[in-house]
């Protein structure tokens, strides 16, 4: 498998091109990728996942005219897309082309999620391919992302043809989901780019909203083996602390030593991946904000301890 050598972009749009797997990285969180018009591709992933077939994916294009062939934009969707890509931002659109992206990466839906990564190795590959890129997280359903290449291969390098190492995930949890259906901005999944941000571009957003054309809203995802406690201001017997803040815990522990909510999320699923590896009894984590970027960070700790539904 290439991972840093300079033909590693086309070596990775080639296994695409074939019907093969890879592993691409992005800002937020290493995806498996694969051929969204290839049912079968797509079909592997699924199964190298395990992942529920009725959980949508994300297509990922070099840029907005890339999205725009794909799906139907309105206004919203593009002052959302001029203001945030190439960035950690999914819009969910009416499809325009079924063919580009199948039936099963849309999970059977009159609605496709697409985003331009701001990974500039990932647009490399993505331009060199040509077309749409499905690349859910590259871990095993249900488990913490992986933000490393080395992460991502532990998880389902198995399935992989080939794969680009493109460094530690800046942004480190997955992208912000934003429906743009029917003339409505609803937030599907909070991310990097916050509810604040968004509301400056499009004012305020619809309360409603369709969780199931989302990806990441299972009740119990994120999840490291050890059980996780959230909001926790004391320990159980045998249980590891990530702290967050001055004089939290144990600093090779902490998410962020100094209170910040950006190495937080960079921080998130290393840590949780670190943690597990010490085999604790459980792994508790102490409260964290929940404004801005905080809103992320407790939506995927709250579905890594299984306390949504």
């Amino acid at each position: 498998m290439t991972d840093r050598d300079h033909g590693a972009e086309e070596a990775a749009a080639r296994a695409l091109a074939d019907g093969k797997l890879i592993l691409l990285p992005t800002e937020t969180v290493y995806g498996l990728g694969a051929d969204a018009s290839n049912a079968k591709a797509v079909a592997a992933i699924f199964e190298a996942k395990g992942r529920p077939r009725f959980n949508p994916l994300i297509s990922h294009v070099a840029d907005a005219a890339g999205a725009e062939r794909i799906a139907l934009f309105d206004d919203h969707a593009r002052k959302l897309a001029e203001a945030f890509w190439p960035g950690p931002l999914t819009l969910v659109a009416p499809v325009r082309d079924r063919q580009a992206v199948c039936d099963l990466a849309r999970a059977g839906l009159d609605s496709v999620a697409v985003r331009v990564p701001g990974h500039a190795r990932a647009r490399e590959v993505l331009d060199l391919f040509g077309g749409a890129v499905v690349a859910p997280s590259a871990n095993r359903s249900g488990r913490p992302s992986p933000t490393t290449f080395q992460d991502a291969m532990d998880e389902t390098g198995f399935a992989a043809a080939e794969g680009v190492d493109g460094g530690p995930c800046a942004v480190g949890v997955e992208s912000t989901v934003v429906s743009v259906l029917g003339g409505k901005v609803s937030l599907l999944r909070p991310g990097s780019v916050t509810r604040e941000e968004l509301e400056a571009v499009v004012g305020p957003l619809d309360a409603g909203g369709e969780g199931h054309r989302s990806p990441g809203r299972l009740t119990l995802h994120y999840a490291p083996d050890a059980p996780v406690r959230i909001n926790v201001t004391s320990l159980h017997k045998g249980e590891l602390l990530l702290g967050f803040g001055p004089g939290v815990g144990d600093a090779r522990w902490s998410l962020s030593p100094t209170g910040d909510l950006r190495e937080a999320a960079a921080n998130l699923f290393r840590r949780l991946r670190e943690a597990d590896r010490e085999k604790p009894a459980g792994i508790a984590v102490s409260p964290i904000p929940k404004a801005g970027l905080g809103e992320a960070i407790n939506d995927r700790l709250s579905r890594a301890a299984g306390h949504i539904g």
